[in-house]
């Protein structure tokens, strides 16, 4: 009878073989009116399990920063792509979306053999994939996806608040909020607006 050690070994052995290997994806950002869309991918470790993985919505912002340190520290491999405010304004907010999703797969450093993609609708990838509704908080890995992707696009709001300190966006992160569509009557839109979006192309004097 084989020892765990050489067991875990043979199981490790398995998990780096490239064409073995699972990647969750998930997005933030589809619904503001402002910033890039943000995806994530993130291929974990079954060896090295990371507990209270959820849907990064179901998490405090507390839980959310100290998990998103935890990721990137011990999953096999994430990457973190963007779909620019140009971009979604080109493509629509959906095509733009999937391509920040694409961006994040081809990031990874290890290529997946199948991808899991939270949502309805998957992007162009050259492996298997299937989209999983509700993926965040079934799958582990689109969960740590979901985390990657919402504590970085905060931290990017937290950026665009000190270019624009005008629209609040350390508050409503880019969101259609009464502060924000107050703040876009009175003063148009920023750089960082999405023109594509009503609110937005209402608001332009």
């Amino acid at each position: 009878m084989p020892s765990k050690k050489s067991s875990r070994a043979e199981q490790s052995a398995l998990l780096f073989h490239v064409s073995g290997l699972m990647a969750g994806v998930d997005e933030a950002g589809r619904g503001p009116l402002a910033g890039p869309v943000v995806a994530a991918a993130v291929i974990l470790d079954e060896l090295n399990p990371i507990r209270c993985l959820n849907d990064s919505k179901k998490l405090t912002v507390k839980r959310r920063e100290a998990l998103f340190d935890e990721i990137r520290a011990r999953a096999l491999c994430c990457a973190i792509a963007e779909a620019s405010v140009q971009e979604i304004d080109q493509l629509n907010i959906l095509q733009a979306t999937l391509l920040a999703m694409r961006r994040a797969v081809e990031g990874l450093r290890l290529p997946p053999k199948l991808v899991l993609v939270d949502g309805n609708r998957l992007p162009l990838l050259p492996m298997q994939a299937e989209a999983i509704v509700k993926g965040d908080a079934l799958v582990p890995a689109i969960s740590a996806a979901s985390i990657l992707a919402k504590v970085y696009r905060d931290r990017l709001c937290q950026t665009m608040h000190q270019q624009y300190p005008l629209y609040g966006f350390d508050q409503h992160k880019g969101y259609g909020t009464a502060q924000h569509l107050a703040a876009l009557q009175a003063h148009g839109p920023a750089d960082c607006h999405r023109m594509t979006f009503a609110p937005v192309a209402r608001s332009v004097r």
